[in-house]
């Protein structure tokens, strides 16, 4: 990693150009986009104030603030942790290193979720492995009728997505809850959603080092790992929802590369039915919705 230097640049231009170099050093696409998003937010100026700024110098604590913020990025820490935010579905929705960066794909979900239950339906809706919380923030902002229960084991995302339920003005409609998987609604015996939706871990083990420092070094490893073939979660929450969706109700679930067709397969032995299956924009099958059919 190269490190700014200890003295603080004499201009936001000179800032700019040593920032966009180091980034793209450290083998960043968009290292001039990045560099600028990253001295804004170290500045505080919007980033037409930063384009504007020119030979404008920086005080000593901007300087210092951007040099912290420019080497993280070169160390590969996602950008979405260092300025604490991520775009979701028009929401801008709070993370940390205890939450999965919200990705684009994953609106899908909110809107098969939204299609299943009907804007104005009066419903009852699971959000597993909530994370961010940005699933069931965004289906209840869509939604403004069902009521969530949104679910995680680790209590450290929970509390960012109360934080960012709250920051939505959804903080009565989503109830959260600590918990693996459905385990808190484990003892009914009838079904009690009218739709669950889910966007659980699916990266077989021996992949994890595969990928983008940024998701291998930094995002939280339980919300990724799914044992040797990516299936764990699948097998257990399709096992569930068959019992605790009512009837007719559906589960949504996101899907890795690959992983339609033995998802599907564990759905023919439950009492799920394959509804259909969007792709995203990479032709990807991504978001699975299937139905109780009983």
């Amino acid at each position: 990693m190269i490190a700014l230097p200890a003295a603080p640049a004499r201009s936001v231009r000179q800032l700019r150009m040593l920032a966009r170099d180091i980034l793209k050093a450290a083998g960043l696409e968009n290292a001039e986009q990045e560099a600028d998003w990253l001295l804004a937010h170290a500045t505080r100026f919007s980033r037409g104030q930063l384009l504007a700024a020119g030979n404008e110098p920086l005080t000593a604590r901007q300087a210092e603030q951007a040099r912290t913020y420019i080497d993280r990025r070169a160390a590969r820490e996602p950008l979405q942790y260092i300025l604490g935010t991520q775009e979701f579905g028009g929401l801008e929705i709070a993370v940390t290193p205890d939450v999965l960066i919200p990705r684009p794909e994953t609106t899908l979900l909110v809107e098969e979720a939204a299609q299943a239950i009907g804007a104005q339906r009066r419903s009852l809706v699971a959000d597993v492995g909530t994370g961010s919380g940005c699933i069931a923030i965004a289906v209840a902002k869509t939604c403004p009728q069902a009521m969530l229960w949104a679910t995680d084991i680790s209590w450290p995302a929970l509390v960012v997505a109360r934080r960012n339920a709250l920051q939505h003005g959804v903080g009565k409609q989503v109830k959260f809850v600590q918990a693996d998987l459905l385990g808190p609604f484990a003892a009914s015996d009838e079904g009690i959603f009218d739709a669950i939706v889910s966007n659980p871990p699916y990266i077989p083990e021996g992949e994890m080092e595969g990928l983008q420092p940024e998701v291998s070094r930094y995002e939280p490893r339980l919300a990724l790992a799914a044992g040797a073939d990516g299936m764990t979660y699948y097998r257990r929450l399709l096992s569930a929802a068959a019992v605790l969706l009512k009837p007719d109700g559906c589960l949504i679930v996101e899907l890795g590369i690959g992983q339609f067709n033995p998802v599907s397969a564990l759905a023919d032995r439950t009492r799920l039915s394959v509804l259909h299956c969007r792709k995203d924009q990479a032709g990807i099958e991504r978001a699975l919705v299937l139905r109780r059919l009983d």
